[in-house]
């Protein structure tokens, strides 16, 4: 019996020491890509504090980064981002999760045009899949990394060899993966706000072994690099693709200035399309909700809610409501129950929170301006452009903000990354690991 209890205990303590070592956190709690496991900003945390110390979230870490609005992923005990010194080159980084401490780093030519200095990216956020990692900067580099030791595997200039046309801002969308495929958009120009525009006209010139069609979605192999397909021929913006569940068959969807569509991410097989009437800036994306939904929003007109419905084996989108409500510019709306909360508008942006099943709006709310936000345990983690920190909860009648502290700097864009009860944040300057347990 004595031989068995301390069996169990010396179990007991292996476990625990686990557990510490990874932060406290449970081990499959991971953020892969852009938006977290499933690209919605929603994070199955357990144990949040209800409140803050007036200092502020424990501090675990704080280190210098550099400029640029990539956001942070987190696999495997590394935190891995995007990151600029300088106006000539950006750097791929791997970071010690629990220290701050860098494991590797990779530096990449990117100059960046005299006209949007102001903002020199990189903007797109890396992802994890199996052991590599896989990062596009600012001019549409595209490179796959060994994860763990940094070594380039393969790489694609995707404006040289696919004509890729990327706006003064900088390529800004996030890759995603599918089974053994990384797939991105590329694109040509979107056409000019409120132009109607035939496919095919306002196009970069091709690279010569390529051509002007079917490549707003390109899927490469994650091992070597090869093209597996190229799909569609939209204009692009700034908005990401996300993988959906829609009667048992996995969709890949994209929104564009143009459209709203759905391919197959094993081939490229177009499944479905919505064509908008007016050209528009699509830079947050959609979100896939009960019932087979999905919400979209501009920062022009607002917002879509269109129901897939099944005919016949052919999906078919069917627009339920729009609504100027809710208007996104460039940061992240999120999910709450049956409401969708997001900041609305630019200059100054407004938190408003909008009911799921109407467009209607519930509340707005002037506490908070322009932020991106991260759903956890009952509870909405605000990260304002300013850098404050704020926790609060969503009803449908208001936001009750509960505590907020500074903790970055202005111009703080980059969506938080929650993994267990550790968040992990950046300005332009650092970036940092808070203790929310």
């Amino acid at each position: 019996m004595r031989r068995k209890i301390v069996l169990v205990t010396v179990l007991a303590m292996a476990i625990l020491t686990t557990y510490l070592a990874c932060g406290g956190r449970q081990a499959q709690a991971q953020w892969p890509q852009w938006g977290g496991p499933n690209r919605d900003f929603t994070a199955q945390a357990a144990g949040l504090a209800e409140s803050w110390p007036e200092r502020g979230p424990k501090k675990l870490w704080k280190r210098r980064l550099g400029d640029g609005f990539s956001s942070i992923v987190v696999d495997d005990g590394l935190a891995y981002t995007m990151y600029r010194r300088g106006k000539r080159f950006e750097y791929t980084v791997a970071l010690d999760a629990r220290t701050g401490e860098k494991v590797w780093e990779y530096r990449s030519p990117s100059p960046v045009p005299e006209e949007n200095e102001q903002f020199p990216g990189p903007h797109s956020t890396p992802i994890v899949s199996g052991d590599r990692l896989f990062s596009v900067g600012r001019g549409a580099l595209l490179q796959c990394f060994d994860k763990k030791s940094g070594e380039v595997l393969w790489s694609h200039d995707l404006v040289a060899e696919f004509g890729c046309a990327i706006s003064a801002w900088g390529y800004a969308c996030s890759p995603i993966a599918y089974q053994n495929m990384v797939i991105l958009p590329v694109g040509r120009r979107r056409p000019p706000f409120g132009q109607q525009s035939p496919h095919g006209q306002d196009q970069p010139e091709p690279a010569a072994d390529d051509n002007a069609e079917g490549r707003t979605l390109i899927a490469f192999d994650q091992q070597d690099g090869s093209v597996v397909w190229k799909s569609q021929d939209f204009g692009f913006d700034h908005s990401s693709p996300v993988l959906i569940d829609f009667s048992g068959r996995q969709q890949l969807v994209m929104v564009t200035p143009e459209a709203l569509f759905a391919v197959d991410p094993a081939n490229g097989e177009l499944l479905w399309q919505h064509v908008f009437e007016n050209i528009e800036a699509y830079m947050v994306s959609p979100i896939w909700l009960d019932g087979n939904r999905l919400f979209c929003s501009t920062p022009r007109s607002g917002s879509r809610l269109f129901e897939l419905a099944d005919e016949d084996g052919h999906t078919v989108p069917q627009l339920r409501w729009e609504s100027n409500s809710l208007r996104s510019a460039f940061l992240n709306p999120v999910r709450i129950d049956s409401l969708i909360v997001g900041s609305s508008g630019s200059s100054p942006a407004i938190m408003t929170c909008i009911d799921m099943e109407t467009g209607e709006r519930k509340w707005a709310s002037r506490e908070v301006s322009a932020a991106t936000t991260v759903y956890a345990d009952g509870k909405i983690i605000i990260l304002t452009e300013d850098g404050e920190l704020l926790l609060a909860t969503v009803t449908p009648e208001a936001l009750t903000v509960h505590c907020r502290h500074q903790i970055t700097e202005r111009e703080s864009f980059s969506a938080p990354t929650l993994v267990g009860t550790t968040l992990y944040v950046r300005d332009r300057k650092y970036i940092m690991a808070l203790d929310l347990g």
